[in-house]
């Protein structure tokens, strides 16, 4: 028998004991690949990444950036919450609506007069004995504007046909009650008229006239 046929032999002997092939060599092309493996690579680039991380300087740096953007956050959030702050603060300016208005002298409004105040949005009620009432100009019915028709002695709403009389009492619906008021009183001879605080009522009361 040949040496190669006794190789073989010894190969057929051994598939039949153990079912299967024997274990294959690793090729040498197998051995390089593995060597050049991401692994591997990334092992030999540790010692690179470690000695930039020890770099004094690249820490300094870094920690300076990091004390930077913090600092910048503080001060954008002070300043986004002063904002804030001063957007939800009430306006209370004098002259102007929701603050308080001088109307002038009481002495300059004749009896039995209605004066407009735009910038203050209500009219300056004197009636025949001289008391005094500020009437906010906003309809009860849905909040339309009211207009003095001075002709016909009465305040007309313009959306849907309301009348009050001279001291603001519904004379017409579908409005349900009286305008409101402001609060209103005499400083040095002037009147003076909170706009701020717009008192709703049911109708028209003599204790609500203040007299100079």
């Amino acid at each position: 028998m040949s040496p190669q046929q006794s190789r073989n032999d010894t190969r057929y002997q051994l598939i039949n004991q153990n079912g299967q092939n024997p274990p294959a060599k690793p090729s040498s092309s197998a051995s390089e690949q593995s060597a050049g493996s991401p692994a591997r690579r990334a092992a030999h680039a540790k010692p690179a990444r470690n000695a930039a991380a020890s770099d004094p300087h690249l820490r300094t740096r870094r920690s300076f950036l990091k004390l930077g953007t913090s600092v910048l956050g503080v001060f954008t959030l002070a300043e986004i919450t002063g904002t804030s702050l001063l957007f939800l603060q009430p306006r209370s300016l004098e002259g102007e609506f929701g603050g308080t208005l001088n109307a002038g002298p009481a002495d300059s409004f004749p009896n039995g007069s209605v004066t407009e105040f735009p910038a203050g949005r209500f009219f300056l009620i004197r009636t025949d004995d001289g008391g005094f009432l500020a009437a906010y100009r906003r309809c009860t019915h849905l909040g339309c504007s009211v207009s003095w028709e001075a002709d016909q002695d009465k305040f007309v709403c313009p959306c849907h046909g309301s009348h009050f009389d001279f001291h603001g009492n519904v004379e017409n619906p579908p409005a349900p009650t009286a305008l409101d008021i402001f609060p209103l009183q005499i400083v040095d001879g002037d009147v003076q008229v909170d706009t701020g605080r717009a008192q709703s009522r049911d109708a028209f009361e003599p204790a609500q006239l203040v007299y100079a």
